[in-house]
């Protein structure tokens, strides 16, 4: 059932199935709005991994957070980036492709597994999405994220 009022999209229902669940939109913790449009594509303000307001971990990936943990962390972010186009476009069933995936690293300077953990966010998207959850990428190692997050994604949506 989607389209009608109070409807749980297919989306949501995939989500459920994943044992997953749309947080509500987390607040900026800047001067920042979640996501804005622009034409037919939502673009996302970078979304950390926060769980019931709280970071589950914070750190470098590579010495206090391990690339296993980071990558659970960057899965969370893409939920809340779903949440933010949610409040944008109402309906998830509307989400036509997910164009490109930013994931920035919080990093040791050792630590050169990036695209690894910015896999937690685009295999979970592929697992909701299918063949439109395939997307454009970039894993960029940075030396601190907000609040120390490991982790931080951002996203462009297609939507129709």
């Amino acid at each position: 059932m989607t389209g009608a009022a109070g409807a749980v999209s297919a989306v949501e229902i995939r989500l459920r199935e994943l044992g997953l669940s749309l947080p509500a939109v987390a607040s900026p913790v800047a001067v920042y709005v979640p996501a804005v449009i622009t034409g037919n594509l939502v673009h996302t303000s970078g979304q950390l991994p926060f769980v019931d307001g709280a970071l589950p971990g914070t750190g470098k990936v590579g010495a206090e957070v391990g690339a296993e943990d980071a990558a659970s962390y960057a899965a969370i972010c893409a939920i809340n980036a779903l949440a933010a186009v949610k409040a944008q476009i109402g309906d998830l069933d509307r989400i036509s492709r997910i164009v490109k995936v930013v994931g920035y690293v919080a990093s040791d300077p050792s630590f050169t597994g990036q695209p690894g953990v910015v896999n937690g966010a685009s295999e979970l998207l592929g697992k909701i999405f299918g063949k439109a959850g395939s997307h454009a990428r970039s894993a960029v190692g940075v030396a601190v994220l907000p609040l120390d997050a490991p982790v931080e994604i951002e996203m462009i949506v297609e939507f129709a």
